[in-house]
């Protein structure tokens, strides 16, 4: 054996097959081997290099299960730094898309917001003049919870627009700040659904529904209430007291998540007090510890003062949270249909409410950024889903069918938004799913199966011009398609350092709106 091939014993698995066959096929030039040996070698070579890469994936893939398996036998201590380390529940971040429902007797007036109650109390001139117009002197919020009848509430039709919609979870308020609960509560007494009102366990009736259509049910819970007596006293001790969180909030929360086993726990009502007052940690370390839905249950971010964009197992930082840039933390854009009002208006107008550009503009930002979108709309007083929140949904259904590919179970590339072109966004597929962090750009071990470029408008003569993916193409390596039109791969050109994509003729186009092109390996 001469020296070149005791050099080659020793060469390290961890070099790519390229090195290791440009290295054989030196010496095997230098040592005028012949050609069908030299094959026979590189082939060789190439074959165990491929099974080096293969095993390194396999061994990051199981690092990361590994990392999952052991979450769920751990047990969180009740301190931040402790609850921070739990990876995020893979189904989470697939899912990409929910709804959110804001629904209670604040559907009843159904003016202004959702808010309504606190807004005419806190001396609102058009809370106060809406009252005085319509309704005898005297009347009480609570004479409006009669009212909240849900005649026409069918949990299997709204399961089943949302199923159409192509949301993959679903957060119902099951109370907000007024304190009405949509479930029994034990401690809510004459203040439920059950009790007045419809008299039907909404909670109970929609999360059957719900999971009957294979989405995840989960529960929005306002962590304050605005006039709830034992909660003002311990608001008069500057929170040293801790009555209401005690015999109120903590036995609500449980009760919802033993009887209904939500997979999302949505918190707010949380930024007059502190997370000690309202024991957070104790409450989300017995979530992840004990609960039936350890394994599953995801958490956001609003729990006490300071803490909303700090912890949690997702991020809302505030209401229709939109950064436009990639984070370090998993987020949640939730935002409202009806640009003014989480609850149900019955004045909203239709310029009021998002066109479908603007929906989609909200949900491929935040998908390209890393987060999940979470469109909100307000049921009315009697159950039902207005007209123009069922067409905005079923519009979405008829899009993510042709375009879900660029949005579920995707993660960031390494652009987000075009350096060129500010109306396109890039997704990306991995073949592994990172459980430490999923909304990590893809690394140099990594397997990205496909890139998506999507363009919220269409192109001025059907060309597209990008910035981003230049090289991608330029390597000759890769293919380009629209989502929808699949097979039809479209014909680029790059000029001064841009890829110009020629867009297919739109009347052919399946989309009406936001196109995706897929660029994948040919």
């Amino acid at each position: 054996m001469n020296a070149a091939e005791m050099q080659f014993l020793d060469w390290p698995l961890g070099r790519s097959s390229i090195q290791v066959i440009t290295f054989w096929v030196t010496l095997t030039l230098v040592n005028n081997i012949n050609c069908k040996m030299r094959l026979v070698v590189i082939l060789a070579l190439a074959s165990l290099a491929s099974a080096k890469i293969q095993h390194d994936r396999y061994v990051l893939n199981s690092l990361s299960n590994r990392t999952r398996d052991e979450s769920y036998l751990k047990k969180y201590s009740p301190d931040w730094t402790d609850l921070d380390t739990r990876p995020l529940p893979e189904w989470y971040d697939r899912a990409k898309i929910g709804i959110f429902l804001h629904w209670g007797v604040f559907s009843v007036p159904s003016f202004k917001s959702e808010w309504f109650w606190s807004d005419w109390k806190g001396g609102s001139l058009d809370c106060f003049n809406f009252m005085y117009k319509n309704y005898p002197p005297g009347f009480t919020y609570q004479e409006f919870a009669p009212m909240f009848t849900g005649e026409f509430f069918d949990a299997n039709e709204w399961a089943q627009l949302f199923e159409k919609s192509g949301a993959k979870y679903i957060v119902l308020t099951s109370k907000h700040h007024e304190g009405f609960t949509l479930f029994p509560s034990k401690r809510s007494y004459s203040w439920n659904s059950v009790d007045v009102g419809p008299h039907r366990d909404i909670v109970g009736e929609l999360s059957k529904a719900v999971r009957s259509q294979g989405l995840k049910f989960g529960v929005y819970h306002s962590l304050y209430e605005w006039f709830n007596p034992i909660y003002l006293e311990d608001k008069h001790t500057n929170f040293t007291a801790r009555v209401y969180t005690d015999t109120k909030l903590w036995p609500d929360v449980k009760q919802l998540v033993n009887d209904y086993k939500p997979s999302v726990l949505w918190s707010d009502g949380d930024w007059e007090a502190h997370d000690d007052y309202w024991r957070s940690t104790d409450l989300i370390a017995w979530l992840y510890n004990e609960s039936p839905v350890k394994d599953e249950i995801v958490v956001n971010d609003r729990w006490g003062i300071g803490i909303p964009g700090k912890h949690g197992d997702f991020y809302n930082y505030a209401d229709r949270y939109n950064p436009g840039k990639l984070l370090a933390h998993k987020w949640e854009n939730a935002f409202t249909v009806d640009s003014k009002s989480w609850g149900y208006r019955r004045n909203m107008k239709l310029s009021e409410i998002f066109s479908m550009e603007q929906l989609l503009e909200q949900i491929v930002t935040t998908v390209s950024c890393g987060g999940n979108a979470l469109l909100n709309i307000g049921p009315t007083k009697e159950g039902t889903i207005v007209p123009i929140f069922q067409e905005r949904l079923t519009s979405l259904g008829k899009w993510l069918e042709i375009n879900g590919e660029a949005i579920y179970s995707t993660s960031p590339w390494l652009s987000q938004n075009d350096t060129l072109n500010g109306n396109v966004w890039y997704t990306c597929t991995k073949r592994e799913f990172n459980a430490i962090n999923p909304i990590a750009k893809p690394k140099p071990g990594d397997t990205v199966t496909a890139i998506y470029a999507i363009a919220l408008r269409w192109p001025p003569s059907n060309v597209l011009v990008l910035r981003d993916v230049t090289s991608l193409l330029h390597s000759g390596n890769y293919q380009v398609e629209m989502l929808g039109n699949e097979g039809d791969y479209l014909n680029w050109s790059i000029s001064n350092g841009d890829a110009k994509i020629r867009f297919p003729n739109k009347a052919a186009v399946k989309s009406e709106y936001a196109w995706a092109l897929k660029i994948s390996a040919k």
